[in-house]
């Protein structure tokens, strides 16, 4: 196998998107959005950093990936359109693996109508999958993790802690049972809220950012871009009766740093809460308030959480890249 050959093989045999002039072909892709604006967003995965092939077959690496890039653009409110994908190949792959790996990206692009329009392959020591996505939102009406004010109930989709619960539950090689299956496909196939985020459209100012951190990152995010507090009530964030029923003892602690859920994390006025109800409604997502954005207390903003032995400052906890130990 070579890389253009490779390239023929994975190229799609139509496109869904209208605006779309060139895709794959040339020496990079055209399209054509017309009253709209184009949101882009790009994410890595790295085999032994962000995945394991003991854990998730190459479709689930591919379906994920592309999961956790729809996902910001959910948070933006954006509809997806596009991706590209790059790919680092290591030898340990086979050709079959990767078409497995291209085949999970399409059944999740497929959902959301998406064209894959390019990318490139290279050479390397350990499989690396970056891809770009783009999407389209109404002209001036993406939605940001700045837009929260004084007053808003700050809520979430979902339940949180699963897909680390997930995780667990392979690296331990649990028996398998109806709470493990679920927790293990809620990390391999995560379901971005893109339909939740667009049925969002009639609230007037929605502050959202993506759960993939973990909301003791998310929440830190959003009070920093909008320059307010939070207080987030512990025993309001919701998890699934299947990390409570495998994992109690952690279940806190992975509802608030676990991560790679995928959910949405938001803030909205509380005159517009019933607007997002609604819209979970129509989605059949589920949503709770678990908390309420306050003015800022000085010159730092904050997420603080409440707990039955008392109030203490909410940290950004969990994985993060490029930080050094001791930082």
């Amino acid at each position: 196998m070579d890389e253009f050959s490779f390239i023929r093989s994975i190229r799609p045999k139509d496109y869904k998107q209208q605006s779309l002039i060139k895709g794959i072909d040339d020496d990079a892709a055209v399209f054509r959005p017309i009253g709209e604006d184009v949101v882009t967003a790009v994410d890595t995965m790295v085999e032994g950093v962000h995945f394991s092939r003991q854990t998730m077959t190459p479709s689930d690496v591919g379906y994920r990936a592309l999961a956790a890039n729809i996902s910001d653009l959910a948070a933006m409110g954006s509809t997806p359109a596009f991706y590209l994908v790059s790919l680092v190949v290591s030898e340990s792959w086979s050709e079959a693996e990767l078409h497995q790996l291209y085949e999970g990206m399409s059944e999740l692009a497929d959902e959301h109508g998406m064209d894959l329009i390019g990318g490139d392959t290279v050479s390397g020591s350990e499989l690396s999958v970056s891809i770009t996505v783009f999407g389209y939102v109404d002209k001036d009406k993406a939605r940001y993790r700045s837009d929260a004010e004084e007053g808003d109930v700050v809520f979430v989709t979902g339940t949180l802690g699963d897909s680390r619960a997930g995780l667990a539950c392979m690296q331990k090689s649990m028996n398998r049972t109806n709470e493990i299956d679920y927790l293990i496909g809620r990390h391999q196939r995560p379901s971005p809220r893109v339909a939740f985020a667009q049925a969002l459209k009639n609230c007037k100012r929605v502050a959202l950012n993506d759960v993939s951190d973990g909301i003791a990152n998310e929440t830190n995010e959003i009070a920093e871009s909008s320059q307010v507090d939070l207080v987030i009530q512990a025993n309001f964030v919701p998890t699934s009766e299947a990390i409570q029923a495998v994992f109690p003892q952690v279940v806190q602690e992975w509802s608030l740093s676990g991560g790679e859920d995928f959910e949405l994390l938001g803030t909205v006025s509380k005159a517009e809460w019933s607007l997002v109800e609604e819209a979970a409604s129509a989605t059949g997502v589920a949503v709770t308030v678990i908390g309420e954005v306050k003015k800022m207390n000085d010159e730092t903003p904050r997420v603080y959480i409440e707990t039955e032995e008392g109030r203490t400052i909410l940290r950004k906890s969990g994985y993060t890249h490029l930080k050094k130990e001791g930082e």
